[in-house]
């Protein structure tokens, strides 16, 4: 029986602000089946490639990118937002809208031995996954895959990971923004 994973996320009009159709994986990570599922078909794509390592990237990154590390049998790195990290760290700049964001990973758990996939649940405009890609590369890892939920083809992001190089993934996109 195959699941209809875009019927399990809830679309909210009007959030954050206005004219923004909000695309809520909530209502998917509640369905155990869905999740599941979600995991599955993520990790699914991505095997025999010689993933050593699923970067996850903060927050909901974390949720998706654990569990396909899992199937996988990988190891999970949390690419986090700046500060939260004990130990040492290395960091990588993004622009925002307005103003400049900064994603860290620890120092020393990522070399030029790894084959990374970059795990999220939403590629928009694509900023801190093409951060996040930067940020693993400049360890000397191979970069070459990252996977998402869902995909807003018009805003942009899923190209500007393919102009990096990047094999983009989604389960499901959606029109629009």
């Amino acid at each position: 029986m195959s699941i209809d994973l875009k019927s399990l996320i809830r679309t909210i009009p009007d959030y954050p602000k206005k004219g923004i159709l909000y695309r809520d994986i909530t209502t998917l990570i509640e369905n155990p089946e869905g999740f599941k599922e979600s995991i599955e078909q993520m990790a699914s794509a991505h095997r025999g490639l010689g993933i050593t390592h699923v970067a996850g990237i903060e927050a909901r990154g974390f949720i998706f990118g654990a569990g396909v590390a899992i199937s996988l049998g990988v190891g999970f790195v949390p690419v986090r937002k700046s500060g939260k990290l004990p130990g040492e760290t290395i960091g990588q700049n993004y622009a925002l809208e307005y103003g400049v964001d900064t994603i860290e990973i620890h120092a020393d758990v990522i070399n030029d031995q790894h084959k990374v996939l970059v795990v999220d649940d939403l590629i928009a405009t694509g900023g801190t996954a093409v951060a996040a890609v930067g940020l693993l590369r400049r360890t000397g890892a191979q970069v070459d895959h990252a996977t998402f939920v869902i995909d807003l083809p018009d805003i942009g992001g899923a190209e500007k990971l393919r102009k990096q190089n990047v094999e983009v993934h989604s389960l499901i996109t959606f029109d629009g923004h």
